[in-house]
């Protein structure tokens, strides 16, 4: 799922492509993409685009009129620049939006549609979308730490959760808590104010960090390869993979049927594995508990 810093380049690229352009025609493939009727879509047509800006996971574009266009990409969601008028593809095309100098294409390279546009009108109608999550790049120290340990999840879950932060999702919470060397199960109600503090500085961290790299990558182009899954994430993704810190295996704990976390035993763990919901119960006392038992 694109997060807060492949959004934030989409959203650079959208604004050097559309801001002051009109939407001349929204060519909606899968009707399951919107997720509203009132307005109705076609009510975009021949509106400027005044501005883009992101709201948790969410990019949101400013139209003339006081219309907002939110699309949420979801997990799979995509989005390319075209030729004007380009097909939409068949079986993984969402829509296409027209512009003058150009068509954004929306693709989801999934079988399960989950990606979603809203139209609607009016500040207060958008802030119905606005999950209310801390932008941690805007935040304090201290307002960070108080979000975080006012929750009661794992810090996993906290830093995921878009009540609490906002754009953060599975692919860099793993990165953040390798950065920080905190198991993705540490209760965040038994965080000390240090281990907050130091959470604080490797999310900031992360996600400035990923952003420059994109954003680098893309340069005055559009982003056309967005994944969860990079060359330079430290264990998001390496399972089985040496640490690039201490070298350990990178274990993986999958806790839903497409999610998985990834962390380091080593860094993270105090050389603990940690159990697998479905395969720690397959293998009972043949799971291994600890790095050494790898081996």
């Amino acid at each position: 799922m694109p997060e807060l810093p492949d959004i934030t380049v989409y959203i650079e690229a959208l604004q050097r492509y559309v801001v002051g352009e009109p939407i001349e025609k929204i060519r909606v493939a899968g009707i399951s993409l919107l997720g509203s009727y009132d307005p109705p879509i076609d009510a975009a047509h021949g509106k400027k685009v005044l501005g883009l800006r992101r709201m948790g996971k969410r990019i949101v574009f400013e139209l003339e009129d006081d219309l907002f266009m939110v699309l949420h990409l979801m997990i799979s969601g995509r989005l390319r620049w075209k030729e004007r008028g380009a097909t939409v593809p068949k079986k993984v095309g969402l829509a296409a939006f027209d512009f003058p100098a150009g068509s954004i294409l929306l693709t989801e390279q999934s079988t399960k549609k989950r990606a979603t546009l809203h139209l609607v009108q009016g500040e207060d109608a958008l802030a119905e979308h606005d999950r209310g999550g801390l932008e941690v790049l805007d935040a304090s120290r201290d307002e960070f730490m108080d979000a975080l340990l006012a929750a009661k999840h794992t810090v996993k879950r906290a830093l995921t959760d878009q009540r609490l932060f906002s754009g953060i999702g599975n692919a860099y919470s793993d990165e953040i808590l390798h950065r920080a060397k905190l198991s993705p199960f540490k209760l965040t109600g038994q965080m000390t104010p240090q281990e907050a503090g130091e959470l604080y500085e490797a999310t900031v961290a992360v996600l400035e960090e990923s952003t420059l790299v994109i954003r680098d990558e893309v340069g005055d182009g559009f982003p056309d390869k967005v994944t969860a899954f990079r060359d330079e994430m430290a264990v998001h993704g390496k399972f089985k993979q040496p640490c690039p810190v201490c070298g350990s295996p990178v274990q993986r704990v999958v806790y839903a049927t497409a999610n998985e976390m990834n962390y380091c035993p080593g860094c993270q763990t105090g050389g603990k594995i940690l159990a697998d919901r479905s395969l720690s119960r397959l293998l009972k006392d043949a799971w291994p508990k600890t790095l050494e038992d790898l081996e």
